[in-house]
């Protein structure tokens, strides 16, 4: 019930403009409309910030771990129809090669919980995404703190440079490639476009997280949060 009702007001909050805001989703989301008009059953949401983490710091259970997370969510509100994968990259190791996080997401389009296009394809969500605290949402329509808020929650693990590509693995910038809460340290970005720093607007790639446990994360200002983006 609480769940419930934490969505319920947080689908309230969001539409709570009146018909301004929601014309405004449909007139930036034409292909939503179309899609609805031709019967297309699939649904809208087709990125997120995840509501919550593992818990368990920058030990997301490897990339499988984090795009099960992903699924789980998106199918509890209803978007589970989709295939998810978490915009994480991972470095190489002596068996495996460099992933890349922007070559696992499909490539677009992408719309947020209300139906509001975010990013066209993977160039414009590099270039020119339309991430900000009020359109970076969670898979329940809910904001994520971001700068101003307590605790702020606006560090989103990524492992990426600014091109969503991977850092060498003498960096370490992926907790082990989220496998560690301990050793390492996580390149996180800011969902909310807001922070300190030269690369304080980059929402993939704003700076490096003091290491990979849930206190180092929050220290930081992150809840070890990743973004989700469905590939079909």
């Amino acid at each position: 019930m609480a769940a419930l009702g934490r969505r319920t007001l947080g689908r309230a909050a969001f539409l709570g403009a009146g018909a301004i805001v929601f014309v405004a989703a449909v007139k930036a989301s034409p292909q939503v409309a179309r899609e609805r008009a031709m019967g297309e059953t699939k649904s809208v949401t087709t990125f997120f910030v995840a509501s919550k983490g593992s818990g368990r710091g920058g030990d997301l259970g490897g990339l499988a771990g984090a795009d099960a997370h992903c699924q789980a969510l998106a199918k509890a509100e209803g978007s589970g129809d989709h295939t998810w994968r978490a915009y994480l990259s991972t470095s190489a190791t002596a068996t495996q090669p460099a992933v890349n996080a922007r070559d696992r997401i499909g490539k677009g389009p992408w719309y947020n919980s209300s139906g509001l296009l975010v990013a066209s394809d993977l160039d414009d969500l590099h270039k020119n995404n339309q991430f900000t605290k009020e359109t970076a949402v969670t898979e329940r329509l809910d904001e994520v703190n971001g700068v101003g808020d307590s605790p702020n929650m606006h560090d989103i693990l990524t492992g990426s440079k600014p091109d969503g590509t991977a850092y060498e693995a003498s960096d370490d910038l992926t907790c082990r490639n989220w496998t560690s809460s301990t050793a390492g340290r996580a390149q996180v970005g800011h969902h909310d476009r807001r922070g300190q720093g030269s690369a304080v607007s980059s929402w993939n790639s704003a700076h490096a997280s003091r290491g990979c446990s849930q206190p180092d994360l929050v220290a930081t200002g992150g809840a070890g949060l990743v973004y989700c983006f469905a590939i079909d």
